[in-house]
Parts: structure tokens; sequence; C-alpha cells
């Protein structure tokens, strides 16, 4: 994120649920953010926030009720994820490291919530292989799009879907445990498998889709500069 007007980044949601949650949020939550804090400590609350409630998805292997907790989690990286950013534009305190920063604790709460869950017993380690890398390549696709043609830009499926999947997790796991519902061929499904496989689909589609739509616009780049 760059301080002059020139070099701004432009933001794209395409998501209408992430731009109506970030508008309430801004309308409510931003106007009680003191002055003297800035966007790179609201996101490091979320980071500690989303560390906790990781903390808590290993613990729910002794109880699934510490899935409360990784739902508190969830709620407070959320928050803050769009908070960080909409202090830093509203106040000019929009940096490069900040936006790094942010992007940075995005991919490691998705990415070790995920392994913690796997290890907790809900989620099958054979879908958490497969799943782990998705967020972290559609983060540094979004970087790539930051660093080469100054967009923001959020796949179809944002933060907030992301989030809204990993709580139903949470909550249908304490109520069914980590048993699977039903077996195909010897494979044991669960709960948390068929919530993951039903976003990680589109997720990884998206994460491709952004991926070939960068390549193309990279590549029209370098025919348009060769010229």
């Amino acid at each position: 994120m760059m301080n002059n007007e020139e070099n701004k980044v432009k933001k794209i949601i395409p998501s209408k649920l992430e731009t109506g949650f970030q508008k309430l949020l801004y309308a409510t939550l931003g106007k009680m953010i003191p002055k003297w804090m800035t966007p790179n400590q609201i996101t490091l609350i979320g980071a500690l926030g989303g560390l906790c409630g990781i903390v808590c998805a290993f613990l729910s292997r002794i109880s699934p009720l510490f899935l409360i907790g990784t739902i508190c989690g969830l709620c407070c990286h959320l928050i803050c994820d769009d908070l960080d950013g909409f202090v830093a534009r509203s106040r000019n305190m929009t940096s490069k490291a900040g936006g790094y920063f942010d992007l940075l604790t995005d991919i490691l709460h998705i990415t070790y919530l995920i392994i913690a869950l796997a290890f907790a017993g809900f989620v099958s380690f054979e879908l958490a292989i497969f799943l782990v890398p998705v967020y972290a390549l559609i983060i540094f696709t979004a970087m790539n799009y930051i660093l080469y043609l100054k967009e923001f830009l959020f796949p179809r499926l944002g933060p907030i879907e992301t989030h809204l999947f990993f709580i139903a997790i949470c909550v249908g796991s304490m109520i069914l445990g980590p048993e699977p519902l039903f077996t195909i061929k010897g494979f044991g499904v669960k709960f948390a498998d068929i919530v993951l496989v039903v976003g990680g689909i589109p997720m990884y589609f998206e994460m491709i889709r952004l991926q070939i739509q960068l390549y193309r616009r990279l590549h029209k780049l370098d025919q348009e500069e060769k010229k």
C-alpha cells in the first residue's frame, strides 16, 4: 500500500456479502477505534485472536467445547482484518509493511487452523493436506496483483465466506463430534470434511481463475512494453 495518490492501490471486492459486512463494520465499530491506535496494532490484535482460536482448535481434541474459543478467534480475526484497512485508509496511514503484515497473518491463521482441526480429529488429514495450500496461493496471487497491477483483488468467495465456513465447521463439530457420518470405499467422511469440500472446491476454482487472469494481464503488459 502506497502513501502517494499516484501509486494508490485500487480495492476490488466482488462479494456483496463482504461489501455489506464492511460497510456495517465501518459505520459502527470503525467510529469507536481510538485515535492513538494504528492499523498494525489492530492487525496484531486480530492475529492474537486468531492464534487463540488455533490453540483452542488443538485443545478441542480434549473437549469439543474448546471450539467456542475457536469461533471467538475467527470473529476477532475477521473484524480486525477489515478494520485495520479502514483505519489505514481513513487516517492516511497506509504502508507497504502494513499490507504485507495483514496478508501474512491471513495466510498463517487459515493454514494453521486447518492443521489444528485435523490434529483434533474433526478434519481428515487427507483433506487437510489437499486444502492447506489453497488459501496461501490465493493470498500469494493477491500480493502479485498489488505489486504488478496496483489492485487489491478479493476472490468472489472472500474472507467473510471463509470465516463463516470455519464457524459452521466448529458449530457442527461440537454437535456431531469427530466421528464419520458415513463411509465411502473405506474413507470415513466427517461433518467438517463435507463443509470443507463444499467451500474448498469453489476456492480452488477462484485461485486458479485469478492466477490465469493475472498471467494474461501481465503477458499483455509485457507485449505493450515491447512495442
